[in-house]
């Protein structure tokens, strides 16, 4: 056995070493952190520019196809990061996601019809599976357990800069060079996160977490994922196709996601069993209900409402600042007695700001509520994401940091999937699809229509959110 393989948590820096920025975990804090602003400034671009592309390429009805495309091969991913970063570390699985993610990027941008446009975003999802598993994993081998619940706080602190500069970039190459730009350019922010953090990966998270030989990869558990990635894909065609003879991919998805998750994720996550089962569950019903909602904010603003690309991204874009508040919030010691009862805090407000967004399908009704309401809905997922990752990795051992990891991201990716794809139906069956051509012809709120195709969408979501709020109270094991 190497000294690599022989490496252990007791190798890590000492913990009286300082903070985050500290000597010994500086270098590797903006590294890593460097790799989510990356990832943040691409999901707050692509937002913006999502509903113009989908217009352009005649994609509208499929809109939400170019959502969850990237959340279900997230889902295979994922589970293969976390089977390599148990065995091997996340080096490579980081490494390798980046690629996979600029790949996707560039594929997307060059698409000639929307069936491409959603082939890249699967693989881009694929890349973003691996790198997200891979950044949980560091955390947790490389960082002493009272600096987790900072770093996660850094990576939500990620997101403010991009939520602001993101849209009005995104908005402006939009309307002046085309939404194409916009997918070209990120890829070539992805060497200095590469630079930065690949080296302090090395030196601190490499190799294997365990005491014993390497375990070799558990192809059973590689079988689910690709299970329950075609499933999810099934279940989302199924979605966007409303005709009798959907039922069939349907069923057959059915029949692939069921049996795979009971395999991927917690025994007894899906009855909300306390503990861990809960922590996992969470996860999924809080980021599926947001983000299903939060994907149609733009396309609502820009057909209902006439606002430009740029504008309906910016109503987005506080955001970002009341996330990381929400994640500092979370990170502070004073508040650990209180985690669970912030967590039941912060899903109320979820359910609130996404009851409220579709207000503003009243004419009457000012158009920056929405930004308003999303702003303490971003406190409230700011509270919850972050206070999940540390309850999971407070309640995983290092060797099954990976797969536990994995369990955490599959749940929340899963959810955006399904969620989404119930959504999408909604939003097609009640004549969806036909906003662009509203859009396209005038851009006054006067002349647009279908305002029930977004309502349908929002207001389950907000029910959804609730429930997760009654899950926050299975969160602490008796």
């Amino acid at each position: 056995m190497t000294v690599v393989e022989a490496r252990d948590v007791t190798t890590v820096p000492s913990e009286a070493e300082g903070g985050v920025l500290s000597r010994p975990y500086r270098a590797l804090s903006i590294g890593i952190v460097s790799v989510v602003l990356v990832i943040a400034f691409e999901a707050t671009a692509v937002g913006t520019a999502m509903p113009v592309a989908a217009r352009e390429l005649g994609g509208v009805a499929l809109y939400a196809f170019a959502f969850s495309g990237y959340f279900t091969t997230s889902l295979l991913g994922m589970v293969l990061a976390g089977q390599w970063s148990d065995r091997d570390g996340p080096l490579v699985s980081l490494a390798s996601g980046i690629g996979a993610f600029a790949a996707g990027l560039l594929l997307s941008g060059t698409a000639g019809g929307m069936w491409m446009f959603i082939l890249g975003r699967a693989v881009q999802g694929f890349g973003g599976g691996l790198v997200i598993v891979a950044l949980y994993v560091v955390v947790g081998r490389a960082y002493p357990e009272r600096l987790r619940p900072s770093i996660m706080a850094a990576f939500a602190a990620a997101w403010v800069v991009p939520s602001v500069v993101g849209p009005l970039a995104a908005g402006a190459v939009t309307e002046h060079l085309g939404w194409r730009w916009v997918f070209l350019g990120i890829p070539a922010l992805v060497g200095v996160p590469l630079a930065l953090a690949l080296p302090q990966i090395r030196r601190l998270a490499s190799g294997h977490a365990g005491a014993g030989d390497r375990a070799p990869l558990d192809r059973r558990r590689i079988r689910l994922a690709f299970a329950i990635a075609l499933g999810a894909g099934l279940l989302q065609y199924a979605a966007q196709d409303l005709r009798p003879l959907s039922l069939v991919p349907a069923a057959a998805g059915a029949a692939l996601v069921v049996p795979a998750v009971r395999g991927l994720l917690p025994h007894g996550t899906w009855r909300a069993a306390r503990g861990l089962p809960s922590v996992v569950l969470l996860r999924g019903v809080s980021a599926g209900a947001f983000v299903a909602a939060e994907s149609f904010v733009p396309l609502m603003l820009v057909t209902q409402r006439g606002l430009s690309p740029t504008l309906a991204g910016l109503s987005l874009a506080a955001g970002g600042g009341t996330w990381a508040l929400g994640s500092w919030v979370q990170a502070r010691p004073r508040v650990e007695p209180y985690r669970e009862r912030l967590m039941f805090l912060g899903m109320l407000l979820v359910a609130a700001a996404v009851a409220a967004a579709p207000s503003v399908l009243i004419p009457a009704v000012p158009v920056w509520t929405v930004a308003v309401a999303w702003a303490f809905g971003c406190f409230g997922m700011g509270l919850v994401i972050a206070s999940t990752s540390v309850l999971l990795l407070h309640l995983s051992a290092p060797e099954e940091a990976g797969t536990n990891s994995a369990a955490l991201q599959i749940s929340d990716a899963l959810s955006n999937v399904l969620l989404l794809a119930v959504g999408g139906a909604a939003f097609a069956a009640l004549g969806g699809g036909a906003v662009a051509h509203t859009a396209a012809a005038t851009t006054s709120a006067a002349h647009s229509s279908h305002p029930a195709a977004f309502a349908v969408v929002f207001l389950p979501m907000a029910g959804v959110a609730l429930v997760g709020a009654w899950v926050t109270t299975r969160l602490r094991e008796r």
